[in-house]
């Protein structure tokens, strides 16, 4: 009878133990054909987005504002639909507009970049989220931003604007399924909010940590679409922080978080440094992230960011060889217009930023090779490209914003 118990026993653990690596297993198909299906769609909607493409266009093209809103204080959304009423090309969440500006009393167009807030998936209209540029409240005599003051408080429903098609080399690749954080202060929301959406889009389960940093309530853009996101989508955990809370604001409600968004507490929220981290704000907010990251462990490449203002983060330049910076040191660089004829530094990143340092004024916009307001006409000489610029200069000209000289280059700047 002992016996007979113990086979009994025997008998009914190994069926357990069976039935328990079925479910195991099934629970592992069911998640690898879950994996697959969301890889299927993100393959199908970008061959739809190949096809799409076609419908896109060179140069600008015109847009009207269809719908203009009041956001926040100082901050303004504008959706924009084709003139022509032809379709949309889909963009890469996290990538910018160029816009070509004609403003009274200026003697050329005024060229800048701003990120598209809206999901990709939305068909129907581009939207960009702008806000208002005032003066450092320590200089107040520095005249507001150009081109935001003349979007927010100029441009209304129904105007027209010239748009290139959506570009940029940051943005979130929607193929992957790996665990993603979200970083931004003030209005660096807005690619990270088109990539929030993307996620939320897709129906994937794509794990989304999301953190956003501004003063107090009335700095909090795009406040309800955000907590939608987060209601709606268990997978995305947002965390909002207040460095200056109003009266009216209550931690719970508006804001989870008093302070600043700091390394320290995505350390005490992140079950590990094991995600991929998009950032995006002003330089001095992303240094402190990018520097504490770093110090963290996690790779360079697993760090993505994109800044607005002046940026005083950086990814790591290749360093040149002891050959290339001798040679590079010996090139003499002039600035035909300005009469400055200078010895080039090595160390310098791009000839923009070698321009500035030596005061000579060049337009720029999205800094990134893509919107074309740096061009300037080579006289003589010939320049390296640092990185593939998204759009070909013309013939004799190069974009000073991703080039360096190769040998003597003489501008027209």
């Amino acid at each position: 009878m002992l016996l007979l118990a113990g086979l009994l026993t025997w008998l009914t653990l190994e069926i357990f133990r069976t039935l328990l690596r079925l479910v195991g297993e099934r629970a592992q198909a069911r998640l690898a054909l879950a994996e697959l299906q969301i890889r299927l769609q993100e393959t199908r909607r970008r061959s739809q987005e190949a096809a799409t493409a076609q419908t896109g266009w060179n140069g600008y093209r015109k847009f009207t504002v269809a719908r203009k809103t009041v956001e926040c204080e100082d901050v303004c959304a504008f959706y924009l639909k084709p003139h022509d009423g032809r379709p949309l090309p889909s963009f890469e969440p996290g990538q910018y507009l160029t816009f070509q500006l004609d403003l009274p009393g200026r003697d050329k167009p005024l060229v800048r970049c701003y990120s598209l807030s809206s999901s990709p998936h939305q068909k129907e209209h581009y939207r960009v989220t702008i806000k208002k540029e005032k003066a450092p409240p320590d200089k107040p005599e520095v005249p507001p931003g150009a081109s935001s003051s003349y979007f927010c408080d100029v441009l209304k429903e129904g105007d027209l604007l010239n748009v290139k098609a959506p570009m940029g080399h940051f943005h979130i690749d929607m193929a992957k399924t790996n665990p993603v954080v979200l970083i931004a202060g003030g209005v660096g929301v807005t690619p990270m909010l088109s990539m929030a959406q993307a996620i939320a889009a897709s129906g994937s389960k794509r794990e989304a940590w999301f953190f956003f940093g501004v003063r107090n309530g009335r700095e909090h853009i795009h406040k309800a679409e955000l907590e939608e996101l987060a209601t709606r989508h268990e997978n995305i955990h947002l965390q909002v922080c207040y460095s200056k809370p109003g009266t009216g604001d209550a931690r719970g409600r508006e804001y989870q978080h008093e302070g600043r968004v700091s390394i320290e507490l995505l350390k005490e929220l992140l079950p590990s440094n094991n995600f991929e981290y998009y950032l995006c704000g002003s330089g001095a907010f992303m240094k402190s992230l990018t520097d504490g990251l770093a110090a963290w462990g996690v790779p360079d490449k697993d760090v993505h960011f994109e800044a607005f203002g002046p940026a005083t983060v950086k990814k790591k330049a290749v360093t040149p060889s002891a050959t290339e910076t001798e040679h590079l040191a010996k090139i003499n660089v002039t600035f035909s217009r300005t009469g400055k004829t200078v010895r080039w530094e090595p160390a310098s990143e791009n000839l923009l930023e070698f321009a500035r340092d030596q005061g000579v004024k060049i337009d720029s916009g999205c800094c990134a090779g893509g919107c074309g307001s740096c061009l300037v006409a080579i006289k003589s000489g010939a320049v390296d490209y640092l990185k593939k610029p998204t759009s070909e200069p013309e013939s004799g000209s190069c974009l000073t914003c991703v080039c360096r000289p190769k040998n003597d280059l003489v501008l027209d700047a």
